[in-house]
């Protein structure tokens, strides 16, 4: 066992499930404050329940064995019997333990990405069963598709370094399909301003997703080598990229730099380079950054509002725009100066246009499977449990009707005693209330 890639690749699950958290704070600070506590809980506890069904058959599904290239099997159900000192890679000293570890917390960060869609109005039991479902149907095989030695994809040729197919475009495309049966939210296009709950949140969970990206791109490259410090440096670039260019599209069209925008366009750079990071050069990721936030941008702006779905936070916008943006341009910047290991050139380097055939490829067949997995999920669920929530409860919040729990709860405690009181106060103070609003 190699002792310094092992610490590499568990120092990166970490920062992989860090992630999850900053997720919530980033949902969380975007919502309205009547729903808070619901978006930051419906992130948070995938925390629990994917770890459960991954240690019970979703490792198993993912990696082994092998029916059609398309899903694994289970020989050790919850992990019973299964050697975790096992070598899984004999060239990095890396085990079986220490690499599932790390798949894991795929597995808990991807389903939190659609929460974004149905914020407001989904029913949690109905979001419970539908991630256990989803997990099973389509995150696992799609794992397997792609990342396994024997799934379809991967034998084609696809690349997909860190989650491009298996958990942007996947994640992405699951919230617009969800969002759709959804429907919109009762107050839904007429508000002229979104009143987001806390902008410094926002701004702190975009930065934990920044910091635990680098585990997520850097550490798959499953050890401390030049191709890390390739995925590293990538990662940094197109983030960079993206960001300022969100900003500076912000200043031309709205005509002023946005917080909002700035972490937008931060959350954009980081999905598109995510399936190319081990394969491009930092002039390559700076490209895809930028054209990942040109599409995003140009969708959420103008293509979105004729559609007419509700996706309140953009899961689908930020995460399959730009998850699709990454995956076809991994094809045309794919080099071989980055990573020696793959078999051609992508179309910019010389290596034809087959690279971004394969890529084209793989894009859609991910996004025509997610479609009709999701659909059919949905629609069987919807037979047997209730999909959204009344519309009493839409209006009041969910915070109130699905959990009892307010984000602000021991804040108004502490300062209601004056308008509770009023009476009793005399003079200037009796006004006080009054005169701060």
């Amino acid at each position: 066992m190699n002792g310094a890639n092992m610490t590499f690749l568990i120092v990166s699950s970490v920062l992989v499930f860090f992630m999850t958290p900053g997720l919530a704070f980033f949902y969380g600070g975007l919502v309205s404050r009547k729903n808070v506590v619901n978006t930051m809980l419906s992130v948070f506890f995938i925390c629990g329940i994917a770890v459960l069904l991954y240690a019970a058959i979703g490792y198993e599904l993912s990696f082994n064995g092998n029916i059609g290239g398309v899903i694994g099997k289970v020989d050790h159900f919850f992990l019973s019997g299964l050697d975790l000192a096992k070598m899984q890679s004999k060239e990095l000293g890396i085990n079986v333990g220490g690499y599932l570890i790390f798949q894991m917390m795929f597995a808990i960060i991807t389903p939190a990405l659609f929460v974004g869609a149905i914020v407001g109005r989904m029913r949690f039991n109905f979001l419970l069963v539908f991630i256990v479902l989803w997990s099973i149907i389509i995150y696992y095989p799609m794992v397997h598709i792609v990342w396994s030695a024997n799934g379809f994809l991967a034998s084609l040729g696809v690349l997909d370094f860190a989650g491009g197919t298996v958990v942007h475009i996947n994640a992405g495309v699951t919230a617009l399909v969800l969002s759709i049966f959804l429907g919109k939210r009762i107050d839904f296009g007429k508000r002229l301003k979104v009143e987001h709950y806390n902008m410094p949140w926002v701004l702190l969970g975009t930065a934990i997703l920044w910091i635990g990206w680098y585990g997520f791109n850097a550490g798959s490259a499953l050890g401390m080598n030049e191709i890390a410090i390739q995925a590293f440096l990538t990662t940094t670039v197109a983030t960079g990229s993206a960001m300022i260019t969100w900003m500076v599209v912000d200043m031309i069209v709205v005509k002023k730099p946005t917080l909002e925008g700035v972490c937008t366009g931060t959350i954009c750079g980081l999905v598109g380079v995510t399936p190319a990071a081990g394969f491009v050069t930092a002039a390559g990721s700076f490209w895809i950054g930028l054209i990942s936030a040109l599409a995003s941008y140009g969708f959420i702006t103008y293509i979105k509002p004729r559609l007419k779905y509700d996706d309140p936070l953009d899961a689908f916008g930020c995460h399959g725009v730009s998850g699709i943006v990454g995956s076809i341009l991994t094809g045309a910047f794919a080099s071989k100066a980055a990573n020696s290991s793959i078999a051609e050139n992508g179309l910019f380097y010389g290596g034809g246009w087959h690279q971004l055939f394969i890529q084209l490829v793989g894009t859609f067949f991910t996004i025509i499977f997610v479609i009709v997995a999701v659909s059919v999920i949905v629609v069987i669920m919807k037979k047997f449990v209730k999909i959204r929530v009344n519309e009493d409860e839409e209006i009041e919040g969910l915070d109130k009707g699905e959990h009892g729990e307010y984000a602000d709860y021991t804040v108004a405690s502490q300062t209601s005693d004056i308008e509770k009181y009023r009476k009793e106060f005399q003079g200037q103070l009796a006004q006080f209330n009054k005169t701060k609003n």
